[in-house]
């Protein structure tokens, strides 16, 4: 399954999560400095919420 974090592509297994999606990206550390998950209509994300292919997730 293909997930984009941050415009960047992601591969993922099914059943994978937000959590997953980010360590795979390497940006799970940059919420240690209080960043947040968004999905692509700016709603904030919990960690471990489901991914669907083509899900666009952004951390700001």
């Amino acid at each position: 399954m293909i997930v984009f974090v941050n415009n960047k592509r992601v591969e993922l297994l099914p059943n994978m999560t937000v959590r997953h999606a980010l360590t795979q990206a390497g940006l799970l550390k940059s919420l240690e400095a209080g960043k947040r998950v968004y999905d692509e209509w700016g709603n904030e994300m919990g960690l471990d919420g489901a991914t669907c292919e083509n899900m666009k997730i952004f951390v700001r």
